[in-house]
């Protein structure tokens, strides 16, 4: 079997797809991943036993720029990707049984598996971009619904008409080119009516999330066999548990002073602090030795020996937060991740910050309810109720595909 894996996104869109690679490889499969070529990335892919193919500009060029994106920047994109996802996936889907899409709006990518007659899925890590009768659509960049409509609907057809304006043209412009008819709903048609979920069914209850087919596969987990850098091994037996706090690939703009509130906060607790440096560039506050900062590091590992976690609550980090038992502050940003933090809090294995700017007395109250010794023991009785075999799940429903025994989902 030969598979193409292709994301655009951050960390978050990377790591899940680098551990279905990594398990489709296990199993005999040949794989390719096509995704951002940022520096990172290609060190995941690396860990998974797979090269990664460039696809598409640098994440971290597009969300750490002098200003930050806007609607502009997402109209430029937008039409960027389309032709990348023509231009990389063509050539390297070709010979593959199926191509698994996933990350920001993969628009082409469907299309690449139409001209090349071969399966197509669509995979996501949260519901929020699908469409639902339960609830409304997440704000996009373009024309706006009036705030006085109510009607749910008519608001998911207004979030149709704004995927519309950012990648309709070029999709269709470039579907002509290679011979299909154009597309009239550019959304459906990438996401389709089966998409899969790739999330823990306890942590993210997904009945009644969205009117489509779910298929549910559990968490995509890159396992993580590396050992801590020495110096942070030394840090962690010289004391007691700290607290961790990063925020990925988060620039964090909405709050500079992120590092210096944080730190307070955490010490104010009587706590030393790991400080993630991630795409904040979070930096120590001053030289005491109670701070120790890391980058790229193995937190599958390190989550299992901290206190809490304070994080930006990324599909990703909440689900790596969540199995390793370690209770969480969640400081949401974008997209899905005010749905983590709420569910952080509904578990009782954590607090969700009231908004994506903390401060130094926002973050000491919320430390002190996940440093209570129940928010640990319930963390810890959460983390046993997860799934682990969402690769394996996966991988064995392409294989079924590819042999005619599963359901398709390109129509």
């Amino acid at each position: 079997m030969r598979v193409l894996l292709t994301t655009w996104g951050s960390r978050g869109d990377v790591e899940p797809v680098a551990g279905l690679a990594a398990r489709l490889l296990d199993l005999g499969a040949e794989v390719r991943v096509a995704a951002p070529p940022d520096e990172e990335f290609v060190a995941l892919l690396d860990r998974a036993g797979v090269p990664l193919v460039p696809l598409g500009p640098s994440v971290r060029s597009v969300v750490t720029g002098v200003r930050p994106p806007s609607a502009a920047t997402a109209f430029q994109l937008a039409p960027e990707l389309v032709a990348a996802r023509y231009e990389t996936l063509l050539p390297a889907a070709e010979g593959c049984d199926v191509l698994l899409a996933s990350g920001l709006m993969p628009t082409g990518a469907r299309s690449v598996a139409e001209k090349l007659g071969i399966r197509y899925v669509f995979a996501c890590f949260h519901t929020a971009g699908l469409p639902s009768s339960k609830h409304r659509p997440l704000a996009r960049p373009g024309h706006q619904s009036s705030p006085d409509e109510t009607d749910i609907k008519v608001l998911w057809e207004e979030d149709a008409q704004r995927v519309n304006a950012l990648y309709r043209e070029a999709e269709n412009r470039h579907r002509a080119a290679i011979g299909l008819p154009p597309v009239d709903n550019v959304r459906d048609h990438a996401f389709t009516e089966r998409p899969w979920l790739a999330s823990d069914p306890d942590l993210f209850p997904w009945q009644d999330q969205t009117d489509l087919d779910l298929v549910v596969t559990g968490p995509w987990i890159l396992p993580d066999e590396r050992p801590l850098p020495a110096d942070l091994e030394a840090f962690l037996k010289s004391g007691e548990p700290p607290v961790y706090v990063g925020f990925g690939s988060m620039a964090l703009r909405t709050s500079p002073d992120m590092a210096r509130d944080a730190v307070a906060a955490v010490r104010a607790h009587g706590r030393r602090v790991v400080l993630g440096r991630g795409w904040a560039e979070l930096a120590p506050i001053d030289d005491r030795d109670d701070c120790f900062v890391v980058g790229e590091v193995n937190h599958q590992t390190l989550f299992r020996r901290v206190a809490a976690v304070v994080h930006h609550g990324g599909a990703g980090t909440t689900t790596a937060a969540t199995q390793s038992g370690a209770p969480q502050v969640v400081v949401p940003q974008i997209v899905d991740q005010p749905y983590w933090a709420a569910r952080v809090a509904e578990l009782g294995i954590g607090v969700a910050h009231d908004g994506p700017t903390p401060t130094y007395d926002s973050l000491s109250a919320a430390l002190t309810t996940v440093l209570a010794p129940e928010t640990r023991a319930r963390a810890r009785t959460v983390a046993g109720m997860l799934r682990t075999d969402g690769t394996t799940v996966a991988a064995k429903m392409l294989q079924d595909m590819v042999s005619g025994e599963g359901r398709s989902t390109h129509a």
